[in-house]
């Protein structure tokens, strides 16, 4: 993978030095605060991706290089502030014991129900294109939750990582499935191919977990927007699968939202009793954080999703 085309005056910058290979960020430290839009949101990602993957023509040594942290945070700071400014706590309820019932009194444009029974299918596969920013990691930023939680919510999100992970399995790697349903397709399955169709909202998404994945004192936010996540997948999925089959897409595309189905039931359960259970009885302190990470996720999909149906003149009213 390499450096993306920039979108704005910072993505210019940031790449040019990244490619470079120069040790001198100030430049794109100046440049930082005035970044918006795409353009910061592009910066974010690639700035994340520094430690996932990284890029073929950027220097592996500039993953920790100070400045480049520094223009991280500053991004960072700038969107947990947006995403905390649209987040008010939940009055009176405990995140274990309310949560279900929270969640079945919120409402959002459902992408799922429009693929079920409206998309064509150049939509649905625009959807597919965009979702594999997300979908071709899954659950790396969780992964870097396992060495900051207690042993219980610890041993819990193993058991569920390691389903997300294929139970061993290489070919059964939630990624590498979703990877197979794009070839299958015709799509290429690298991580930076389908850069270019990327909304705002989609790596606003994405940043986000990577935020809250890679900062310990986010643990709460991440572990709730998993919550949130498995929470709102398995009835989706199924609708996934069913429009994709009936859109004539391959079996390997509908096997992948299959999946989760039934994965995700399970996991719902076991991310808010067992591992949000057992970090708020060691940590009460977390419960808001939790919270925000919960309506975070829902607040951000609901979000893309509005954003891709007005994208395709669909109706915006349609709810999960």
């Amino acid at each position: 993978m390499h450096v993306p085309d920039p979108r704005g005056p910072l993505t210019e910058e940031l790449f040019r030095a990244l490619r470079s290979g120069t040790d001198d960020f100030y430049t794109v430290l100046a440049a930082t605060p005035a970044a918006e839009g795409e353009d910061a949101a592009l910066a974010l990602w690639a700035l994340h991706e520094l430690h996932y993957r990284g890029f073929d023509d950027v220097d592996d040594a500039l993953e920790w290089d100070p400045q480049l942290v520094r223009v991280r945070v500053v991004l960072e700071r700038d969107l947990e502030s947006r995403l905390r400014a649209r987040f008010a706590r939940p009055e009176g309820l405990s995140f274990v014991e309310d949560f279900f019932g929270w969640l079945d009194q919120q409402e959002g444009a459902s992408l799922a129900r429009h693929v079920h029974r409206d998309a064509t299918y150049d939509q649905a596969v625009e959807l597919l294109r965009v979702k594999s920013l997300y979908h071709l990691k899954e659950s790396d930023p969780v992964a870097w939750l396992v060495p900051r939680l207690g042993v219980r919510a610890k041993a819990a999100l193993m058991e569920l990582q390691f389903d997300e992970y294929g139970d061993g399995d290489p070919n059964r790697l939630h990624h590498h499935l979703f990877a197979e349903g794009l070839r299958a397709t015709g799509l290429e399955a690298s991580y930076d191919a389908h850069l270019e169709v990327m909304p705002q909202e989609a790596f606003d998404q994405h940043n986000t977990v990577s935020m809250f994945g890679l900062q310990r004192r986010l643990r709460g936010a991440a572990l709730g927007h998993l919550a949130a996540f498995e929470a709102t997948s398995s009835l989706p999925s199924r609708r996934m699968a069913q429009g994709l089959e009936r859109l004539g897409f391959p079996a390997e595309m509908v096997a992948y939202y299959a999946e989760h189905v039934e994965a995700d039931a399970v996991h719902e359960q076991l991310a808010v009793r067992t591992i949000i259970g057992a970090l708020l009885e060691e940590e009460p302190e977390l419960e808001e954080d939790v919270w925000f990470g919960a309506f975070t996720c829902l607040d951000l999909d609901d979000r893309f999703a509005r954003t891709m149906l007005s994208r395709w003149g669909a109706d915006e009213e349609q709810v999960a």
